[in-house]
């Protein structure tokens, strides 16, 4: 829907690609990560305050700890979205991966579309292992 209307607004391109995975991002990353600081466990906050500490020291050691492995999967998870979904709207005219997909598609080059499809599963891959490594390093925090 994003692609349509900034289609729309912008004109044909990647820009136009580009904004609305970007709209449609930051609105769901700050939705994950107000709900996040929401269910945070109260008790290692209250704690922290109970020393006398300050509110930037009470963030800092009673709720990052608590926020900041789900904060960085929660943004891999949306890049790695935002790798597959650019190929979609490439289809529809945003730019971007989709687009190069399309062309190749549409010129009948298999050798091609296959290549472009491999480099995306790849794309996905490699992410997917960066994610388990850093989330793996961030537990242990």
């Amino acid at each position: 829907m994003w692609a349509i209307i900034f289609c729309v607004w912008v004109g044909i391109g990647p820009f136009a690609g580009m904004l609305a995975l970007w709209i449609h991002s930051i609105a769901a990353l700050i939705k994950l990560y107000s709900e996040q600081i929401e269910n945070i466990d109260p008790g290692p906050v209250e704690a922290i305050k109970a020393t006398g500490a300050s509110t930037l020291q009470v963030w800092r050691y009673g709720v990052t700890p608590q926020i900041l492995a789900p904060y960085l999967a929660f943004t891999i998870y949306r890049w790695d979205m935002n790798i597959r979904m650019a190929t979609v709207v490439g289809f529809v005219g945003g730019g971007g991966i989709g687009l190069a997909l399309y062309q190749e598609q549409q010129m009948l080059a298999w050798r091609n579309v296959g290549l472009i499809m491999w480099l995306i599963a790849l794309i996905v891959w490699v992410m997917d292992m960066l994610s388990g490594y850093l989330r793996s390093k961030l537990v242990t925090y």
